[in-house]
Formats: C-alpha cells, sequence, structure tokens
C-alpha cells in the first residue's frame, strides 16, 4: 500500500455528509450469508481494507462472492461447511481474525490465517484455552489450526473484558453443530452491543440465540438462510463528522438509524457531556473504538474524564500512548492511570495550538482520523495517513467535500 502524508489547513467545516456503511455488521452480514445454504445480496456495502479482509477469507473456505454493484455483493454460501482451499489472509482486521477462527474449526481439515504482525500480536489467549488440541500457535506471520476434530456442542466459559469478537466467533460456528451449547459470560462483560449486533444479524439469517443475562443458550443443529440485507450507517465514524460541531464546524450527519444497537451512537451524548465540562467520567468499556475522537473533543472543550481505558493499549495501535503523544503536540496534557476502574485517562484543560512537529498515525485508522478533524481547526501534517484506509478509504475526499484544504503527498511505496 502507498504510504502517505497529508497536510491540512485550518478550515470551517459545513454541510452535510452520509455516515459510510457499518464496518462491524457489514463483517457480520458477509459471515452470515457465507454460512448458509443458497444465495443473499449484501447492499450498502464499503469496501475498506477490512471488509476486503472478510470477503477474502471467507472465498478463501469456498464461498462464491460477486460484486454486483459499486456498493453491493452476491453471496453463494457454503452451508457451513468451510473448506481448507488457501491461507485467510485477514490483513490487520482483528474482527475477521476472530470471527474466522471457530468457522475454520468446523472443519476437520488444516487452516493457515495469515495477517500483519500487529494484528498476530493481539489477544488470542482465549481460543487458545477453548481449543489447544487444535490451536498451533502464533508466530509473526500466521496463525495454524491443525487437522483435528471439529469443534463440538458444549459449554464455553469466555471472558468478558477482553474483546467480545471472541463470543461472536463462538456464536457464529455453535449453531452449526449436533447438540445444544452454552456460552458463559464471566466478570464484566464489555462491548456487549458488538454482542447485539451479532444476535440481530444472526436473527435476519434465521439463527435463533436465546440471551438471559450474561448467558447465551445455543441449539444445535440449526441452518443459516439466505437473505437480503442493507447495512446501515456506521456509528464509529460518523462520531468524527459530527465531531467537528464541537469545534466550531457545522456539520449535519446523514445516515444513521436512530433505533441502532451499536453501542457507539453514544459519541453525540458523550461530546455534549464534553462541552457542558461536566466532570462526570466517560465510561468507555461499551464503546472503546470512540476514545480517539472524545479524547481530541475533551482536549478542545477543556478537558474530560474516561473511565475503562486499558483495553485501548490492544487496539491497531496503543490508543492511549498514540493519542497521549500526538495531542502533546498540539499542547494537551494527559494523564493516564492504568488498573484504576479499568484503567482510567484524563484529558487536563489545556491551551491548544497548532501542532508543534508533524503527527503520526501510527499505524492507526481512528488515531489519524481523530488528529484530521483538530487538524481542520489549528492545521497540521498527518504521516501514515494512508491508514484511513482500514475502515474508510474515502475519509479525506468527505472532509474536502465539507470545506477542508487538504494536500497529500506519497512519501514511498
Amino acid at each position: 500500500m502507498k504510504k502517505y502524508s497529508v497536510k491540512l489547513s485550518p478550515s470551517r467545516l459545513s454541510g452535510c455528509v452520509t455516515a459510510p456503511p457499518s464496518k462491524s455488521i457489514s463483517h457480520r452480514a458477509l459471515i452470515c450469508a457465507a454460512l448458509a445454504e443458497g444465495v443473499s445480496v449484501i447492499k450498502n456495502l464499503a469496501f475498506s481494507q477490512d471488509i476486503l479482509a472478510t470477503i477474502d477469507t471467507l472465498r478463501a473456505i469456498g464461498t462464491e462472492i460477486e460484486e454486483i454493484g459499486a456498493d453491493c455483493v452476491k453471496v453463494r454460501g457454503i452451508s457451513g461447511k468451510p473448506k481448507a482451499l488457501s491461507p485467510l489472509c485477514c490483513r490487520e482486521s482483528g474482527s475477521t481474525l476472530r470471527f474466522l477462527i471457530p468457522i475454520c474449526l468446523l472443519s476437520a481439515e488444516k487452516f493457515e490465517l495469515t495477517g500483519s504482525e500487529k494484528l498476530l500480536s493481539r489477544p488470542l489467549g482465549i481460543y487458545s484455552e477453548l481449543f489447544g488440541d487444535r490451536y498451533r500457535g502464533v508466530d509473526k506471520k500466521s496463525l495454524t489450526l491443525s487437522a483435528g476434530e471439529p469443534i463440538s456442542a458444549g459449554e464455553y466459559r469466555v471472558a468478558g473484558n477482553v474483546s467480545s469478537q471472541f463470543i461472536t466467533g463462538l456464536l457464529f460456528a455453535l449453531p452449526l453443530c449436533e447438540g445444544d451449547s452454552k456460552i458463559v459470560v464471566e466478570g464484566n462483560f464489555e462491548s456487549a452491543s458488538y454482542v447485539d449486533l451479532t444476535l440481530d444479524t444472526l436473527a435476519k439469517f434465521g439463527i435463533k440465540v436465546k440471551k438471559e443475562n450474561n448467558i447465551f443458550y445455543i441449539k444445535g443443529g440449526q441452518n443459516y438462510l439466505p437473505a437480503n440485507v442493507a447495512i446501515e450507517g456506521d456509528a464509529s465514524n460518523a462520531a468524527f463528522f459530527e465531531a467537528v460541531n464541537f469545534i466550531g464546524g457545522d456539520v449535519k450527519v446523514l445516515g444513521l438509524n436512530p433505533d441502532s444497537l451499536q453501542g457507539d451512537m453514544a459519541f453525540k451524548k458523550h461530546f455534549c457531556t464534553l462541552k457542558a465540562a461536566s466532570h462526570d467520567p466517560i465510561d468507555l468499556s461499551d464503546c472503546p473504538d470512540l476514545a480517539p475522537v472524545l479524547f481530541t473533543v475533551a482536549a478542545f472543550c477543556g478537558g474530560g474524564a474516561f473511565t475503562h481505558t486499558d483495553r485501548l493499549r490492544l487496539k491497531e495501535s496503543d490508543r492511549i500512548e498514540s493519542m497521549k503523544c500526538e495531542l502533546g503536540k498540539f499542547g494537551a496534557e494527559i494523564q493516564v492511570f492504568d488498573g484504576l476502574d479499568g484503567g482510567t485517562v484524563k484529558v487536563l484543560p489545556s491551551e491548544l495550538h497548532a501542532p508543534s512537529s508533524p503527527l503520526d498515525s501510527h499505524n492507526d485508522h481512528r488515531v489519524a482520523m481523530a488528529l484530521a478533524i483538530l487538524c481542520t481547526r489549528f492545521g497540521g501534517v498527518i504521516e501514515g495517513a494512508e491508514s484511513v484506509s482500514k475502515s474508510m478509504p474515502d475519509f479525506f475526499e468527505k472532509l474536502e467535500a465539507l470545506g477542508a484544504e487538504i494536500k497529500g503527498e506519497n512519501t514511498n511505496e
């Protein structure tokens, strides 16, 4: 991928922007369609790097996926029977990797999943504990699932404070097993709203799961049914454009479902809390992906406090250190207290200014986009701007359409 930097000049943004399709729901709809018997159609799809990773891996296990429009695909499913046709290239997509592991284990074949070194260094220990007899470990370039007995029905206990993606991965696979299963989420259940998205998508494809508190009951022997699904707008990415309104712009964000189950729909409420200079801490346990843009708005609006932040160190970058470093170039001061209330970050009241040196995306799409929003007010250069392609390849084009002055420069191949 070509690397490039962007230079943003101070400018006032205004106008309307349509939220891109939800990346979280897109992953889930594509996977459910792949597991079905028959043909499904997925509409309003954006081909970000993460979604391309899921499409590639689904093709690698036998799914036929055909693009039938600029934002639409036709999916012919594998009837819940994955085949090890080629290595599954997950690129840098944690969702793809964690969702596909239990699905691969529906087969007795050997599978190889590949991805970036950073992706394969992210926590996967839960699967090692659950599937130790077939989970043969990770090196810097790949993960191997050895040939052996397929995943079986039963009771699975999963820690709720690492990633809800492990729970979703199990929810995809267990309905296809013979016999009933139960998933027990132990401890604090963080990012629970993402599992609600999974349950909602499963239901659209005919799969029934009963949830009682933090326990999921899954009937075995179910079949995924084909469906036609239109992907709703992405709250996580819409938040960056809504943030413009809290640093002096006037932008209307269209295309969001007001009844959405996405936990990141809380973005506007949290922005208002920060603008009101409330001393109430914002709990990030159900919306960790909002952290970079919330830290940015907090820095502009006079400070803010955030709890349940420890998991931010396990994202595409260590988002606590990334944002502390980059916002510091604008003059912001951030205090970090690991372990306190699941980790606490305090953005202190500071006088902001144009950044003192070029900004670094840390190869993290959400860091790059959060910094870009602040640069529309103060100006600045962002290196590693290509990272936005992970979730929103046209992010800078959308900013330009709102009036941002942006110049880009390729740095190397």
